[in-house]
């Protein structure tokens, strides 16, 4: 057998580590590892031997050429030799062993890829293969589906040992096509980097229709005890549990969820038997560090529809959950590491489905996903047989694992607005999107309610893609409709779990003489600058009481908040109503901990709706000068002879939602260049 490809195979093995992470029943997201062993020319001109292997930390699925490392082979093989090695030893081994020190640090299972003399290796975890895997009948099974073409090993925490263990038996089983590893995955090879994916999914398909020839629905997971809650009953449900939950999870810095009602989560938390197969453990090690070793089975009867009880349920048992963690923790820990944060990954719920919970939306939703895994794992091993999973001190030892933890290390410092959510009215127009531009670049997550739905999904789809999937969302919003303000409010909570942050944007603007005033003109201020700013802050409020962890409230209002505008006597009543809703609002807040700013601009010209109607020609009216003279007059009336943007409005809104701003409420913060005339007296 060969085992070096003539020429560099980086870009074949990118294609192939793409495909094969694209489906997450073969791949889990972050886990898995692929490798091509090839010639490559070193800084001296040489032609080396190679290994190139996914480095620690990147999902196959996103891998570039820049997640790949290369070692040089010829000093990576002696290894095979050695007896013994210690993680440590190995790390700093390998560490001298590449070829480029920029590359990234190699996965912990990169001598497994080294020992097998193949040049093109994969390691995934299929559902299917995990499910025969953590069957407790699963060797047995593994010698009637593939005979002396498997070979089985028993489970052994990834590195030196089980590396050589897998090589040595691929050496010692020249007709063997697969290793199965024990309560973990499968590895396969090839000669070319076709043939070494063809196995890989062939190989799998052979256990997923063993497995698919078996299973029976109604018998599944013990058969069916719950039936699940109407859509409309879920949401109203979930929307009124998320943010009590999220308030609870956030204890330790704060959390994003995700709520999943997916018919295959339903099956499972509506059935007889999930109360006790959710506590066997985790469907694979990789699962760990993003789901802990159990979720939380919340054992709520849907049929009776009581919220009040499913929520002491989730009260008593959330602190149930978090003193269990301490005592794993506690028990199991040897080394001086800090313990994480408490409180479950997944959620389980009868009659509604899965909530996951992260530091952002992404892990919310890498926690769901793996959890969809492990459901999945679960059909197919009750299918085979029992399902088994690592045993207590198996499973610390891989989420408190040096080397696991290294790869949490590599996630970027948390940013100002980390784990937070920003609910912005008015989200799509000048001042609404520079601010949610800014929060998004500072770590928040961006719910964008305009009346605009697509300007507002237009935008939120630009912040996903220069801030990753996840970072925003549209709703559709109009702020003089209680139900409309409502149902907003509710999508927020269903996307996130709550509101951390609300900002109070959402405006127009009339210019008239007081007696040529409309009672129109009147009613539609009051209506979308008064009643507006009441019915979504009231929303807000409601949610942050019941997350309980405090809040931002920012309301724009405009420097005629405390400035007698000429000829804008019904926009000027309406932005000083505003003004003085915030410093009562600043009162109840307190005790909640929520806070609430205002920022007063004006004259923000550029980019701004408002300045783009009728306004600016009223305007213009009203100081006696043509409308393309405005910018100009606004400017010099200014102390600092200056004019100001979206983006100036935005970092005051921001710094009233940072933690710069945490001891301030009740606060007027005027934007303007200085206007002598509207100093707070």
């Amino acid at each position: 057998m060969s085992t070096i490809v003539k020429q560099s195979g980086l870009k074949e093995l990118v294609e192939r580590s793409n495909k094969l992470g694209s489906d997450r029943s073969v791949c889990n997201w972050g886990g898995g590892n692929t490798s091509v062993k090839s010639k490559e020319v070193d800084h001296l001109g040489r032609e080396i031997d190679v290994l190139w292997v996914k480095g620690s930390g990147s999902d196959l699925a996103e891998a570039t050429e820049k997640s790949f490392t290369s070692l040089k082979l010829e000093e990576v093989l002696p290894l095979f030799e050695r007896d013994a090695m210690t993680d440590e030893e190995m790390v700093a081994y390998l560490a001298q062993c590449m070829v480029d020190s920029k590359h990234p640090r190699s996965s912990i299972e990169t001598l497994l890829h080294a020992f097998i003399p193949f040049p093109h290796v994969d390691h995934t975890h299929p559902d299917s293969i995990i499910s025969l895997c953590c069957s407790d009948n699963g060797r047995q099974l593994a010698d009637e589906i593939f005979g002396d073409r498997a070979v089985w090993v028993p489970y052994i925490r990834p590195g030196f040992e089980l590396s050589k263990m897998i090589g040595q038996a691929v050496r010692n089983n020249p007709q063997c096509e697969l290793v199965l590893m024990e309560k973990h995955g499968l590895i396969t090879w090839g000669e070319t980097s076709e043939e070494c994916y063809g196995n890989t999914i062939r190989i799998i398909n052979e256990v997923a229709d063993y497995i698919k020839e078996r299973v029976n629905e109604e018998t599944l997971f013990g058969g069916t005890k719950y039936e699940s809650l109407s859509v409309e009953k879920r949401e109203a449900v979930a929307a009124t549990i998320l943010p009590f939950v999220r308030g609870i999870v956030s204890e330790f810095n704060g959390a994003i969820l995700t709520y999943d009602t997916g018919d295959d989560f339903l099956k499972f938390v509506n059935s007889n038997d999930a109360p006790i197969l959710s506590q066997v453990g985790a469907a694979c090690p990789d699962h760990l560090v993003h789901t802990k070793r159990t979720p939380f089975y919340v054992n709520w009867d849907p049929n009776t529809g009581d919220v009040a009880t499913l929520k002491e349920q989730l009260r008593t048992g959330l602190a149930a959950y978090t003193e269990s963690y301490k005592a794993y923790y506690e028990k199991n820990i040897d080394l001086d590491v800090k313990m994480h944060d408490p409180f479950p990954r997944v959620i389980l719920i009868p009659g509604m489905g899965v909530i996951g919970t992260g530091k952002n939306k992404k892990m919310a939703n890498v926690a769901v996903a793996l959890y969809r895994r492990a459901v999945s794992v679960m059909k197919g091993a009750t299918t085979l047989g029992n399902f088994v999973s690592l045993n207590e001190k198996e499973s610390f030892d891989v989420e408190y694992w040096p080397l696991e933890l290294y790869k949490l290390s590599l996630a970027p410092t948390e940013k100002e607005l980390a784990r937070k959510v920003a609910y912005i009215t008015g989200g799509a127009g000048g001042i609404g999107g520079a601010t949610a531009r800014r929060m998004a670049a500072e770590g928040a997550n961006i719910v964008v309610a305009d009346l605009n739905l697509d300007a507002a999904k237009n935008l939120a789809d630009e912040l996903n893609k220069q801030f990753g999937e996840g970072t925003a969302v549209s709703v559709p919003l109009d702020v003089t409709d209680e139900d409309k303000v409502i149902t907003s409010f509710k999508q927020a909570v269903l996307a996130y779990g709550g509101v951390d942050l609300f900002v109070s944007n959402a405006g127009l603007a009339s210019s008239a003489p007081f007696i040529e005033t409309s009672l129109k003109d009147w009613n539609r201020n009051m209506s979308v600058l008064g009643t507006g700013y009441f019915l979504t802050t009231r929303e807000a409020f409601r949610i942050m009481v019941e997350q309980g962890t405090g809040g931002s409230v920012i309301f724009v209002t405009s420097k005629n908040a405390i400035y007698a505008g000429k000829d804008a006597a019904a926009y000027s009543a309406a932005k000083a109503m505003e003004g003085h809703l915030a410093r009562c609002l600043a009162v109840e807040g307190g005790p909640h901990g929520i806070r609430v700013n205002s920022v007063l601009p004006d004259a923000v010209l550029q980019g701004s709706n408002i300045w783009n109607s009728a306004w600016r020609e009223e305007r213009a009216r009203a100081y006696g000068i043509a409308p393309d003279q405005l910018e100009e007059h606004y400017r010099k009336r200014t102390i600092l002879n200056v004019n100001i943007s979206t983006e100036d409005i935005a970092e005051g809104i921001l710094f009233f939602a940072s933690p710069r701003a945490a001891k301030t409420t009740g606060c007027m913060l005027t934007i303007d260049g200085g206007v002598a005339a509207a100093f707070t007296r």
